[in-house]
């Protein structure tokens, strides 16, 4: 039987030949799900056809450090584009405003702008590493790290991917850094769902299984009411049809 990343690896080519691409594309942000997402995609095409982007736009030091290190350690090329100047320009054009998240989550769209930038410039797909946890509960930008063409890590939770990922060889201190979108210094995925993955893991698993009588009233209905909030994230724009 063939392993879990064997089975993705497969996916993946299988994939970019029905697309007639050449490779794939991605951006390395220092954490686990992208490094993940790289060696599944070494895994399936070779280092010879990926393309790894270190997109930095305010970002801390140690993101470009670690991205650079788990594309050392899996021989994958790089490219480095500094977003600071973009993100600056815009924001100087831009009206204020009270929303923090507004001007935050334009670095994931620039980033986004870069990924398929580079894409059509080689024939390449984008490769997205988000997991089954952040996309049902919402936790990605839309038409920022939710804009890719392919979703490797889509239906695996976050423990599968730390699982996943140690198998992989990816770097101990990526697998163990705190997971973070980089949006803002010391933001933290966890603390800005208010879960931590692992009990979101875990409610996740019981709504799927039908089994909830034993998670917390309080912990379910935030679930809950994360998945009706992003909805609109996980569907295409509604047409309105002719009658």
């Amino acid at each position: 039987m063939m392993s879990l990343s064997d089975q993705i690896a497969a996916w993946l080519r299988n994939r970019l030949a029905n697309a007639g691409a050449d490779g794939f594309v991605f951006g390395l942000s220092g954490g686990v799900d992208s490094a993940t997402a790289a060696a599944l995609a070494v895994r399936a095409v070779g280092s010879d056809h990926v393309l790894a982007a270190l997109l930095p736009c305010h970002s801390q030091p140690e993101d470009a450090r670690l991205g650079q290190r788990v594309a050392d350690t899996f021989n994958i090329p790089t490219v480095t584009v500094r977003l600071d100047r973009a993100y600056d320009a815009l924001m100087a054009v831009l009206p204020p405003s009270e929303h923090r998240l507004a001007a935050a989550n334009i670095k994931p769209r620039l980033r986004m702008i870069s990924l398929y930038y580079l894409a059509q410039s080689h024939n390449y797909l984008v490769l997205g590493s988000g997991n089954k946890a952040e996309l049902l509960v919402g936790y990605f930008t839309k038409y920022g790290d939710g804009g890719v063409d392919l979703l490797p890590l889509g239906d695996l939770s976050k423990t599968q991917v730390w699982g996943l990922a140690r198998e992989l060889g990816v770097p101990q201190e990526v697998v163990e850094r705190p997971p973070s979108a980089g949006l803002w210094p010391g933001q933290t995925d966890e603390g800005e769902m208010g879960i931590t993955y692992r009990e979101l893991d875990r409610v996740l698993a019981a709504m799927e299984a039908g089994q909830t009588a034993g998670i917390e009233s309080t912990k379910l209905d935030k679930v809950r009411g994360m998945m009706a909030d992003s909805a609109h994230k996980r569907a295409m724009p509604p047409i309105f049809k002719l009658s």
